[in-house]
């Protein structure tokens, strides 16, 4: 039978089907799947690894700006935040910056970048197509306040970010892992509020919001004991959700189904 000369090269159509290297980024010059490889220890993990599909703006945007507004976590260095948030007029070093850990599809962070030009927002997480979003946003809205970190968030704070260099941590609506025996990978425990302690100012504040009751008892019981932080309401409770954390679709969808919402704001003690 003779070869068929309008059939698709079975060559080029295997090399097309050929899955990436352990590693290798989506996107060229893109967020690469596991930054910090074997470079730390194993450990349980409070995130689920999340690539999801990218839209063709989401794609788009992660190979134009992710040289420039991203950051792989890899822990091998420690970062100048003054540098990693310059513009053409150059480093900022006295920009004050806030990490925040979990930010979904970014719109949220993208209002709040909005509202305060003036504050850095280092934006941490490991889901593929809210990293694109978030920096199509960016470039859309012409906020030079943000910037994308991929990977762990507990590596960025203890191998990448410098003692007392924030100043201030949000952490909203992160995974509440609610069968009990998963309760030890979430994120708000001791040992992560004594690390994040130590790369906070002192004032800075560390603003926690979870819709899961369980967790916002736990944050709220594992945060007032800790001596690094005292909480912002006199009677020791739950902080009125603030003006400047934007209603998300997720929370709407969740207060729709009844779920309420608590929001912990706590600060950094000076000593």
């Amino acid at each position: 039978m003779s070869e068929n000369p309008t059939a698709p090269d079975s060559h080029a159509k295997r090399a097309l089907a050929a899955p990436r290297d352990r590693g290798e980024p989506m996107f060229p010059g893109g967020p690469v799947a596991d930054p910090a490889g074997s470079h730390h220890e194993r450990r349980i993990r409070s995130f689920r690894p999340r690539r999801g599909r990218v839209t063709p703006g989401q794609g788009e945007a992660l190979r134009r700006l992710w040289p420039q507004w991203g950051l792989d976590i890899d822990g091998l260095s420690r970062i100048d935040l003054g540098e990693i948030f310059a513009t053409e007029a150059g480093p900022r070093p006295d920009l004050p910056v806030v990490l925040e850990i979990g930010f979904g599809m970014g719109e949220a962070t993208a209002q709040m970048a909005a509202a305060d030009p003036g504050t850095g927002i280092l934006a941490a997480d490991v889901h593929t197509p809210g990293q694109g979003n978030l920096l199509a946003l960016a470039e859309r809205n012409g906020l030079d306040n943000v910037r994308v970190a991929n990977g762990d968030a507990i590596i960025l704070l203890r191998e990448m970010l410098a003692p007392a260099s924030l100043s201030g941590l949000r952490v909203f609506f992160p995974d509440p892992w609610p069968k009990k025996r998963h309760h030890k990978r979430r994120l708000i425990q001791p040992e992560f509020i004594e690390l994040a302690a130590t790369r906070m100012k002192p004032g800075a504040l560390l603003h926690c919001a979870t819709d899961w009751e369980p967790y916002a008892e736990q944050m709220l019981e594992v945060l007032s004991a800790s001596p690094a932080f005292e909480n912002t309401q006199a009677d020791g409770g739950y902080t009125p959700r603030p003006g400047f954390r934007p209603l998300t679709k997720f929370e709407s969808q969740g207060l729709d189904k009844g779920h309420l919402v608590h929001d912990l704001v706590f600060r950094r003690n000076d000593t």
